[in-house]
């Protein structure tokens, strides 16, 4: 049983008595890999028989990213003590996984801090995330809070739709798909939690801050448990989860309130769920030199809070640090991908329902796949995989030749035309009543900018679209989907035509060794300009030379510009358009360019007239070295998923100084 801020338990639909009746034997011998323990103190070894005490297990993961099937290349290999290795992740894994860790615990809670979903597995994310909220009711997750991810579309879509099951904007085309049972998705049967998540209009949380759940002592009586719960900051200023109507308040003392709120009622068990992380070491069972803001937080929040699970920095440790007055408290974090399920085991004692502190237990056990999978949950993975596969196949539109990005000398190529064309198109698109965290007016775009080849980050554009003729055409929503975006919103601003011009000009940098490096950014179809090959960089490009709607570029005025958000904030290497005006955020890249295919219908590429080099036959000309920006690998030599290889690139190499960059 569970209360949220200002709630009372029968307010929460979600609580089904039912819930986890899958949880059943299955029968089968199997060998389990564990973690090694973190113990508070050395009496915490003998906790297991101190039965004075209510037993209370709290398990937990984080960074899901819709994986049902598994960890994607490198991700699925983990390091534990001693060096051994293990193959982890999937659903029906750690369904199996979780059903031993459960059994015989008569208090047991499962939650994640956050970025469940908002998946980069196709499986999920094609099917706007509902197949990895089904995947969690089944097992049985008691609540989550908000990570970053969650805010990638809208609070209505993580409240009225991943929470409620209220479709938008088509149901069965873009939300509201049969699930593996054969019923339409009906929301979360679990709550999600932020407590410095909060609108810019009235400074209210978006999310509640902190609940309380309830667990049962031998003799019957319930005892709270407060969970607090934060989100990374500077979430609403991350590329993917942009909200120009939210901001997120500091850590520490929105920690701080929300645990002397708790304590108020009566509360004396606290635990701190939260999206932001640290490193500390390879082995996931252990922690060795830890680093990072969750640390900070660690060291200093409110000594009332008795554990810390974290999250968004995509690291395995698990370890005991001193709160402010000296006393040992588990912090842990349990990876990525459904690699580790964390598992604290608490000791309350039976009158004042307080941690008895010195018997804390923590460990990391991988979500190894050595094991039967559940068939409930395999069951689930399997359905979507094959859903996904005929989604991949639907068509949505026909095109009359193939789009490229092989570039001609100026730059410019069919795909990173069409792709401007497209960001456009989705700048104008008018107001969605569900994008509720937008403050500004939705004025359309006059013109768009696309990064095809950028300075450092990645491109939006990820692939080519050609020609099928054995389809007659046909542009799967598959190869859309591939081809465009790594789940960054398209935004539209106000933008000055100086801040044009000079983002034109930051295409072309030297190098440390005098080469000429160009940076082509795609324009859209009602804008036309020259660029001088002979100019130094940053002299090359002319206002005059470049017209908007036939119109030659005004330097004092301002227009409306659209482009990916990623763009807007310079992690792709335009720095002049930083200080953008009223942003409105749309829809996000790969499912706008979809609802783009969708309503054009038919695709002809473009004449490659856009973009004009005065003066490459002279002899001092150079029009510059396009560099396409690698992708970041794995240690094993596999790819980022892009999304992630996105994020970790974003602004340019990072220097050991500056530290660990989070993947997500």
């Amino acid at each position: 049983m569970s209360t949220s801020a200002g709630t009372t338990p029968q307010h929460r639909r979600f609580h089904d008595p039912g819930r986890r009746t899958f949880l059943t034997a299955l029968g089968a011998a199997a060998t389990f890999a564990t973690g090694v323990p973190a113990h508070a103190t050395p009496a915490a070894r003998d906790a297991a028989g101190a039965d004075e005490y209510v037993d209370v297990q709290l398990l937990s993961i984080s960074d899901l990213h819709g994986y049902l099937q598994g960890a994607p290349g490198g991700h699925s290999v983990i390091t534990g003590n001693g060096g051994l290795t293990y193959t982890v992740g999937g659903v029906a894994a750690m369904a199996t996984h979780l059903e031993r860790l459960r059994d015989g615990r008569r208090n047991s809670l499962f939650f994640t801090p956050g970025d469940a979903f908002c998946g980069w597995e196709f499986d999920a994310a094609a099917f706007a995330d509902e197949p990895t909220i089904e995947a969690l009711n089944r097992m049985g997750l008691d609540f989550a809070t908000a990570g970053n991810h969650e805010f990638d579309k809208s609070p209505a879509m993580l409240q009225r739709h991943m929470e409620q099951g209220i479709p938008f904007p088509v149901a069965g085309r873009d939300t509201a798909f049969t699930d593996s049972s054969g019923l339409p998705f009906h929301g979360a049967d679990f709550r999600y939690y932020s407590a410095n998540v909060v609108r810019t209009t009235d400074g209210l949380p978006v999310l509640p801050p902190y609940h309380v759940e309830y667990v049962t002592a031998p003799d019957g009586r319930l005892l709270p448990i407060g969970f607090i719960h934060l989100t990374a900051l500077g979430t609403e200023r991350f590329p993917g989860s942009f909200q120009p109507g939210l901001a997120t308040l500091d850590e520490i003392a929105t920690a701080d309130s929300c645990a002397a709120l708790l304590k108020a009622r009566g509360v004396n068990a606290i635990v701190l769920s939260m999206h932001d992380g640290a490193v500390a070491g390879g082995d996931f069972n252990s922690g060795t030199d830890p680093s990072g803001p969750a640390l900070d937080l660690a060291l200093r929040v409110s000594p009332d809070i008795d554990a810390i699970v974290t999250g968004h920095w995509h690291t395995r440790f698990t370890m005991m640090v001193p709160d402010p007055d000296g006393r040992p408290r588990p912090f842990v974090e349990a990876g990525c991908y459904g690699q580790v399920v964390n598992e604290i085991s608490l000791r309350l004692d039976p009158a004042t329902g307080a941690v008895v502190r010195e018997l804390t237990v923590s460990t990391n056990h991988p979500n190894t796949r050595d094991v039967t999978p559940h068939p409930e949950l395999k069951a689930v993975a399997d359905y979507w995989a094959g859903q996904a596969t005929a989604r991949d196949r639907s068509r949505i539109g026909r095109q009359t030749g193939s789009f490229s990005r092989t570039r001609n000398t100026a730059g410019e190529s069919t795909m990173g035309d069409l792709v401007a064309d497209w960001a456009l198109w989705a700048g104008q698109r008018p107001t969605d009543p569900e994008n509720d965290a937008n403050i500004h007016p939705n004025v359309p775009a006059q013109l768009a900018l696309v990064a095809v080849a950028p300075r450092f980050g990645q491109a939006v554009i990820a692939g080519d679209l050609p020609l099928d003729t054995a389809s007659g055409g046909a542009v799967t929503f598959g190869r859309a989907w591939r081809a465009v975006g790594f789940g960054d919103p398209v935004v539209s601003a106000w933008v000055t035509g100086q801040q044009l011009h000079d983002a034109l000009e930051q295409q072309w940098t030297r190098e440390e060794d005098g080469a000429l490096r160009f940076a082509p950014l795609a324009v859209s179809r009602n804008v036309r300009y020259s660029f001088d090959a002979q100019g130094p960089a940053g002299d090359r490009v002319e206002p005059s030379d470049v017209l908007v709607d036939g119109v030659p570029l005004d330097p004092a005025r301002s227009y409306r510009l659209a482009a990916p958000s990623y763009t807007f904030l310079a992690h792709d290497g335009y720095p002049a358009l930083e200080g953008f005006r009223e942003p409105y955020r749309h829809q996000r890249d790969y499912e706008s360019f979809i609802a783009f295919v969708r309503a054009a219908q038919v695709l002809s590429p473009p004449p490659t007239n856009r973009v004009t080099a005065r003066n490459t036959g002279r002899p001092a000309a150079d029009v510059g070295t396009v560099t396409e920006p690698p992708v970041p690998l794995r240690p094993d030599g596999t790819p980022l998923p892009r999304p992630e290889a996105a994020i970790v690139t974003a602004g340019g190499p990072r220097t050991p100084e500056e530290g660990y960059r989070p993947p997500c």
